[in-house]
């Protein structure tokens, strides 16, 4: 049976970074995490795509969306000398999603994915969804999927790199433009408590986190 994790995992990784130190990756706490830096985050990471006229539900979103969309799956954050760098929330099946894949009892999804602006090109996002592709592996998901606007080639050319694979195009309400889906079989490479061991992230070519 597939299910979200009924209590917080202790999951700590420490990533190698030349001159900036161990970045940990945890569960979202809201007893020392905050809604509102989370909000911020997005919307500085977002705000490339909104240049482009893209109108991402993460380019200007309200602090209560941000909640009701972490708390809907499992928030991750990466953190660094207290700061939150990174966040991603994965999703188990969701019925009411306009995205057919989503819907489906074999789909994990990545979603409200973001690195800082300032940490970018440095593999966090690479770290996070290597933590992805092993939650949804574990749980029996035979397929991770994520969604990003068709126009923002160097996401899709991010992901492709990351072994996704474009499955469909999708336009979700309210949304100027087409979003295309990604997916690809999650493999869990490692057992949790191997996360816990110093990572070195390779480097993939086309980086957008």
């Amino acid at each position: 049976m597939k299910r979200r994790a009924t209590k917080q995992q202790s999951v700590r990784i420490d990533y190698v970074c030349h001159g900036v130190g161990r970045v940990e990756l945890r569960r979202f706490d809201p007893a020392r995490d905050s809604f509102v830096a989370l909000t911020a985050l997005l919307h500085r990471a977002f705000t490339p795509l909104g240049a482009m006229g893209l109108n991402c539900t993460c380019v200007d979103q309200t602090v209560e969306t941000t909640r009701l969309r972490a708390t809907r799956g499992d928030c991750y954050v990466a953190v660094c000398d207290g700061r939150t760098v990174g966040t991603m929330t994965l999703y188990a099946t969701d019925r009411e999603s306009a995205c057919e894949l989503y819907r489906r009892d074999d789909i994990a999804s990545l979603r409200q994915f973001a690195v800082e602006p300032v940490w970018q090109a440095r593999g966090i996002g690479t770290l996070l969804i290597a933590f992805a592709d092993h939650w949804a592996a574990t749980r029996g998901y035979a397929e991770l999927a994520l969604d990003t606007p068709q126009p923002a080639a160097h996401l899709i050319a991010f992901y492709r790199g990351q072994g996704f694979r474009i499955v469909d195009f999708v336009r979700f309400d309210g949304k100027r433009y087409d979003s295309a889906i990604l997916s690809k079989p999650p493999v869990a490479t490692r057992t949790l408590a191997n996360w816990s061991h110093r990572l070195s992230v390779r480097a993939p070519i086309a980086r957008a986190a």
